[in-house]
């Protein structure tokens, strides 16, 4: 074989040192046969050094014993593969150096002759690269607690304001004292709208520009004959905050799933004031004539579970339908119990979920491309199903675009 590479060096020459990966050719007793310039220089040899040698010299020597099981095996089935097969592999340099490789083995018969090639990559710039990413990742990841934390002393310090503001109308004071009034409360909204938008993300900006416009305006109806009126845009702002509330439970609630199921906390609650407290709630974000249609004549079954989830879990759910569903539209809340689980069903008539996007609706931040100018940071559902799974439930929907939607959830009656 060695006269034979000799004999077609310039066939050889073109072959091997017209790639940028190193080349190696062994026998089957693993003696180095040939070697491109880029192997040597890779291994840190001199041009022409490796041939002859050892396939070992360039294995480091705990892994001697294990590659000579596999190069036998592989000899025996003879077939175009990658090395490793998930496991790191590392090669030594002349100088002793360790640094992994990346490398595929091809087999081929010259004279009767069992030889193979193998394409080696150094991968070294590579590795650094997926570590600085990971680095990276992490920062991010406690940035991202950081923010969610104080995203949540803001939205507090909202909620406070809107209460201050609705115990103000109702006392009627006089024109002098709600004026006085009014422009200390303005002031307070203009600085936490500015502290709010440099703390959060696009998603926040359409609520707290309508929050802020609605109370404005409820400044300027000091007549007890427009009370109605402070009363609408009381709603305005009631909504939308229950809005970023619920946006906010979404991110505080990522980092209760990293926690693990230990940080579940389960009880004894009634399934009908559960029911009543969900729809309440997303009774203040209904559009101009939906209507969400529930079970109003339910036993006062006693459940155990976690009910913040759980509430969590229905409020996405119809926060959802209300959401990506038009005006004048119905929305069904069906209860079904069962011996062992509880099932609840949310039905709209919104604009569905495109086919090729079902597959990803569950993953995390994912937005379907019918949604993408609706509001929502795409947690929502990755947040319910690893709830579910982690209580012993399940999630699944049926969807056609422009047509509706209808999610499942099933949940198992816990025993106190």
């Amino acid at each position: 074989m060695k006269n034979y590479f000799f004999q077609n060096k310039n066939v050889f020459n073109v072959l091997f040192e017209a790639a940028s990966e190193g080349i190696i050719v062994v026998d089957t007793s693993q003696t180095i046969i040939a070697a491109n310039n880029a192997a040597e220089t890779m291994f840190g040899y001199a041009a022409g050094e490796l041939p002859g040698n050892p396939l070992d010299i360039l294995i480091p020597n705990n892994y001697h014993r294990a590659h000579k099981h596999h190069f036998k095996n592989f000899i025996d089935h003879s077939e175009k593969r990658q090395m490793g097969h998930g496991r790191d592999l590392f090669g030594i340099k002349k100088d002793g150096t360790h640094f992994p490789v990346e490398a595929g083995l091809n087999p081929f018969v010259i004279d009767g002759k069992e030889y193979v090639m193998s394409l080696i990559i150094d991968i070294t710039v590579r590795r650094e690269t997926q570590q600085e990413i990971r680095d990276l990742n992490n920062q991010l990841e406690d940035k991202i607690k950081i923010r969610t934390l104080e995203l949540s002393e803001s939205i507090q310090k909202l909620q406070k304001l809107n209460l201050d503001l609705e115990k103000e109308i109702k006392k009627r004071k006089t024109a002098e004292k709600k004026i006085k009034s009014a422009l200390q409360k303005e002031k307070e909204l203009n600085e936490l709208k500015t502290k709010f938008l440099s703390l959060v993300s696009h998603e926040f900006k359409t609520p707290l520009s309508g929050i802020l416009t609605s109370a404005t305006l409820a400044e300027k109806y000091v007549l007890e004959e427009q009370q109605e009126k402070r009363e609408k845009h009381l709603g305005t702002i009631r909504a939308k905050v229950h809005y970023l509330n619920n946006i906010l439970n979404d991110f505080l609630s990522i980092e209760r799933l990293e926690s693990g199921n230990g940080q579940y906390r389960y009880s004894s609650f009634s399934l009908k004031k559960l029911i009543n407290e969900v729809v309440y709630n997303a009774n203040v974000t209904l559009k101009k004539g939906q209507e969400i249609a529930y079970p109003q004549d339910l036993n006062d079954v006693m459940l155990y579970q976690d009910e913040k989830i759980v509430e969590l879990i229905l409020s996405n759910l119809l926060g959802n339908s209300i959401k990506y569903s038009p005006e004048d539209t119905l929305i069904k809340f069906n209860v079904v119990l069962q011996k062992k689980s509880i099932i609840f069903e949310v039905e709209d008539q919104g604009m569905g979920i495109p086919q090729k996007d079902q597959k990803h609706i569950f993953e995390r931040y994912f937005r379907a491309e019918n949604a993408v100018l609706n509001q929502g940071t795409g947690i929502g559902l990755n947040i319910a199903k690893t709830h579910l799974e982690n209580l012993g439930g399940n999630i699944k929907f049926a969807s056609k675009e422009k047509v509706g939607t209808k999610f499942t959830v099933e949940i198992p009656i816990l025993i106190e």
